[in-house]
């Protein structure tokens, strides 16, 4: 019989603005691992919403405040035309085409009970939709 891995799950709230509002998590993903007795594993993150996404990037201003916005305004302008809005009557569209082409969570090696990130590499939450929200973020870490 093979041993049943750990798994310890965990969540928090970043309150966003909307608008491609992008918030570095590695404070409150560094209070959630110093919970955690895992030592070695994986840790995945994830944002519960269909307008947000997660990623890992270099949290400096140049790149969180303006080239992610201006590269999903290429990819997926907010003034496009899209059939969830002819759908449900609103002006989120982009944002849920931005969501899914960035994903809603991100996998991370654990090891010493440290994420294996780069010296200049942050987990990120990208906040596609047109008003503030309340985010909900899981972090699940499994290993030993």
């Amino acid at each position: 019989m093979r041993p049943v891995m750990p798994v310890e799950s965990h969540n928090f709230e970043v309150c966003t603005r909307g608008d491609n509002h992008v918030v570095d998590l590695s404070d409150a993903l560094t209070r959630c691992l110093g919970k955690t007795r895992i030592r070695d594993g994986t840790v995945t993150v994830f944002v519960v919403g269909s307008t947000a996404g997660i990623t890992t990037t270099e949290a400096e201003p140049g790149l969180l405040d303006h080239d992610l916005a201006a590269f999903f305004e290429k990819i997926a302008p907010s003034d496009g035309v899209y059939q969830h809005e002819a759908t449900w009557n609103d002006d989120n569209g982009h944002a849920h085409v931005r969501a899914s082409l960035l994903g809603p969570s991100v996998t991370v090696p654990l090891i010493d009970g440290k994420l294996a990130l780069g010296t200049w590499q942050q987990v990120v939450l990208i906040d596609f939709d047109t008003r503030p929200r309340t985010r909900r973020v899981i972090v699940q870490v499994v290993g030993e």
